[in-house]
């Protein structure tokens, strides 16, 4: 008896966003129906019935949808999160790589594939301030996910600020498996610091992102015996700094900083970081 065909095994096991929404698609027409009702009884003294412009999805083509999302491209965003689809399900089930979906122009072409993928998902009606709103919250969290990042960036620039060395986004491997460090010098041959740049948002993930820092620290001291090890972390909570530098104690950990969101903050602790390590100028 032969095996499934490779088609076969692509539709029973992997799943495209059509495939993700059938699964919840009655789950959150229920949740919805709850919601509304909800809304309406815990804010029915504030509700006001108004005249709204409402876009009739239903009655538009798919030839339509297209023309209108490559005459105003910018509308692509907020049609996307109607959908509840991003980049990456329009790359995995379309085949679009690399779409900016906040870019000024989009091809006919790519309109047209996309317009015929939203098609299914998009609601018979919508309105533009609710649209408009699935919009401001789409790129709020874009900006703020950027300006995160940044950070990032920020504690590299002081590294390479304050010391002699040069720090690079490197990769090493131990035990057949590849991993990357997030500032590391020299930028070629043997790696001889490390440094672990870490974003730690909740107390919940506390657990999870040491045990990340102490495990890459392992991992590297094992490829890298001569090399010395840090750690800048961002944990808004000063009161627990003491409990995660005790999580951190391991001999294949030698600094452990904390910086906030300023220049200042970062550069004391990157500062600090290097003394310890015997790397600033």
């Amino acid at each position: 008896m032969t095996g499934p065909s490779e088609e076969q095994v692509h539709l029973n096991e992997y799943s495209g966003q059509a495939d993700y929404m059938a699964v919840v698609a009655q789950a959150a027409e229920d949740r919805q129906a709850t919601v509304e009702g909800a809304l309406r009884k815990a804010f029915g003294a504030f509700i006001h019935v108004e005249q709204v412009e409402v876009i009739a999805f239903c009655d538009m083509s798919v030839v339509e949808l297209a023309s209108a999302l490559v005459a105003n491209p910018v509308v692509l965003k907020p049609v996307l999160a109607a959908c509840n689809c991003a980049a990456r399900a329009l790359e995995r089930d379309v085949g679009i790589k690399n779409l900016n979906t906040y870019a000024s122009r989009l091809s006919t072409e790519n309109a047209m594939a996309i317009a015929g993928y939203l098609k299914p998902f998009l609601p018979g009606h919508l309105s533009i301030p609710g649209l408009a709103h699935l919009d401001r919250v789409n790129y709020i969290d874009k900006e703020v996910r950027l300006r995160k990042g940044r950070w990032e960036q920020m504690v590299k620039a002081s590294l390479n600020k304050q010391s002699p060395l040069t720090f690079r986004k490197r990769k090493f491997t131990c035990d057949g498996e590849q991993f990357e460090i997030d500032a590391a010098a020299p930028p070629a041959g043997q790696i001889q610091y490390g440094i672990d740049v870490k974003r730690i948002e909740a107390r919940r993930d506390i657990h999870k992102r040491t045990d990340e820092i102490v495990n890459k620290a392992s991992k590297l001291r094992k490829a890298c015996p001569e090399v010395q090890f840090g750690a800048i972390i961002y944990y808004p909570f000063v009161s627990d700094h003491v409990n995660v530098r005790s999580r951190l104690q391991s001999p294949d950990i030698d600094a452990v900083a904390f910086a906030g969101e300023s220049a200042d903050s970062v550069d004391a602790a990157v500062g600090l970081m290097l003394a310890k390590l015997g790397a600033r100028k």
